[in-house]
């Protein structure tokens, strides 16, 4: 299924023409399926990210750089304008958010996607406990996962509330259901639970000026490092599912990024999903959103039911 159609399809026309969106970590992944697909309604988005063409983040990866993804947003039939930012810095988040004010006047969709942590996830977190875990690493956990969350929605908040239907989208892994087990280990556990109460609290805020804070979750992601990890590629990820059988129940980056790109075109959204938290199979079955491969997968449920449940079933019973 063509993905240029499929995307037509799901949204019925809608349209973000004119709209404003900055996707803070953009540089891979869902931040960057999420800036395409917000390109692909026509809105005007700001990317950015901390690896670049001449830079890499620590993260250590120079094959995908925010310049490509601002190329790929305007490719898609959007404004990609790519701004290299470490959101850790206040004055540079400061800068980034005076440049849309001068350039726009306004900004209409506000996505935190930062993160940048699994180089840390493997050395210092997976099969520790938490005091095993490196304090420096736990905390630089805390830094990339919540800090730099509430360093962007404190500076460009004042920005976002301007527009006549402020959207504030925060990403996380799992949802508050999902999230009510332990993850594993006090700072990434941390960091994951923050984004769903950034979301609540500022939905609080947000509601007064018809605004709508949501936090949002892709499920078993086939993220490009995820797919290096595995050492294969979007086009035959399946021959991962022997190494990681729950690979089968993945997902591309689209998935997810569809889902918002709809939830940002509803008219009716605050009513809908304001404070809460949403999987993308959530946004999937509210918008009749598919994946590239025009399936629906709901890894959390398929998690929910198997892994923890007990239940007999396959990843197919779940797409």
């Amino acid at each position: 299924m063509n993905q240029d159609t499929t995307t037509q399809h799901i949204t019925g026309g809608a349209s973000l023409t004119g709209r404003i969106a900055l996707v803070a970590g953009a540089t891979r992944g869902a931040g960057r399926a999420l800036a395409v697909e917000l390109g692909r309604l026509g809105a005007t988005v700001y990317v950015t990210g901390r690896t670049t063409r001449t830079h890499a983040s620590e993260i250590g990866r120079s094959t995908e750089t925010i310049e490509e993804t601002g190329e790929l947003v305007t490719a898609a039939g959007g404004t990609g304008i790519a701004v290299p930012t470490d959101h850790l810095d206040e004055d540079q988040v400061r800068a980034l958010v005076r440049r849309i004010e001068r350039e726009q006047g306004r900004l209409d969709v506000l996505v935190n996607d930062l993160w940048g942590g699994e180089h840390l996830l493997v050395k210092s977190v997976f099969g520790k406990k938490s005091w095993e875990t490196p304090l420096a690493d736990g905390l630089r956990i805390l830094e990339l996962g919540v800090r730099s969350h509430v360093i962007t929605a404190a500076l460009a908040l004042p920005l976002l509330v301007r527009s006549d239907a402020p959207l504030h989208v925060e990403v996380t892994d799992g949802t508050a259901a999902s999230n009510r087990r332990y993850r594993e280990n006090l700072f990434y556990d941390l960091a994951k639970n923050a984004p769903i109460r950034i979301a609540f609290g500022l939905g609080e805020e947000l509601a007064q000026y018809g605004g709508t804070a949501v936090a949002v979750t892709p499920g078993f992601m086939r993220s490009e490092q995820m797919l290096a990890h595995f050492g294969v590629s979007e086009e035959n990820w399946r021959d991962a599912v022997a190494q990681e059988p729950a690979f089968a129940i993945a997902e591309s980056p689209h998935y997810l990024a569809r889902g918002v790109a709809a939830l940002a075109a509803d008219p009716d959204r605050a009513a809908r999903w304001n404070k809460k938290s949403a999987s993308s199979a959530d946004l999937a079955k509210a918008y009749g959103v598919r994946d590239v491969d025009g399936s629906q997968p709901d890894a959390w449920a398929y998690f929910e039911d198997t892994l923890y449940g007990g239940k007999d079933g396959s990843a197919d019973d779940y797409r």
